[in-house]
């Protein structure tokens, strides 16, 4: 951390815009810029610099998912569902440009560590994004259950939220693993790994 900030001590760069939902770190980011005498900004639905058409209790909303949802409405996307596979897997609502809530299930990696430490014989292992057949072996099953899982888990989610709204979304996948589940979904969907920053960058040009 040091290190990086003595590098933009010296830059023209005097904001250090944060999108964490990690209090400890959070703390920590804050005292050292303080330190380097650079402004910190740490995201939050209290401090955006602009209206967001909103739905959702504010007091909740992480930032990523706040910063997520500024870069889908900049991007002009009308009716978007964003797919974020990262400590948890979050589906987060755009409809009309109007942020309009989500769906928060467990993410997929934190699932295999709790699995692991919850039985006294599951390995752990990698998640591999091909299962031809059902398991024939431990490893093999779990990596079927948790791929085909994961599969039954995104369709079903999006079928209940187009049900529900009537309408048709464009996908948007983040997150570690969304090139895993790309070719997993009946619609055309895409990979954006910087649907985040995008989301941060629109926020620090009105700082």
């Amino acid at each position: 951390f040091n290190s990086n900030f003595k590098l933009l001590k010296k830059s023209k760069t005097k904001i250090c815009l944060l999108s964490s939902v990690v209090p400890r770190l959070n703390n920590l980011v804050k005292k050292i810029t303080l330190k380097y005498d650079i402004i910190f900004f740490n995201l939050n639905s209290k401090n955006l610099p602009f209206k967001l058409n909103i739905k959702y209790d504010l007091k909740k909303i992480g930032a990523d998912r706040l910063a997520n949802t500024i870069a889908i409405i900049n991007l002009k996307y009308k009716n978007s569902i964003i797919i974020d596979f990262g400590t948890a897997t979050t589906f987060d609502i755009v409809k009309n440009k109007v942020y309009e809530g989500g769906v928060i299930s467990p993410g997929v990696n934190l699932s295999i560590l709790n699995l692991n430490k919850s039985t006294a014989l599951l390995p752990l292992f990698n998640l591999k994004n091909i299962q031809k057949n059902y398991g024939k072996n431990t490893k093999e099953a779990l990596n079927a259950g948790f791929l085909w899982g994961y599969e039954g888990l995104i369709n079903n989610v999006i079928k209940k939220i187009s049900k529900k709204t009537k309408k048709k979304y464009k996908i948007i996948l983040t997150g570690g693993f969304a090139h895993f589940f790309v070719k997993s979904f009946k619609q055309k969907v895409f990979i954006d790994k910087d649907i985040t920053i995008k989301g941060l960058l629109k926020i620090i040009k009105l700082l």
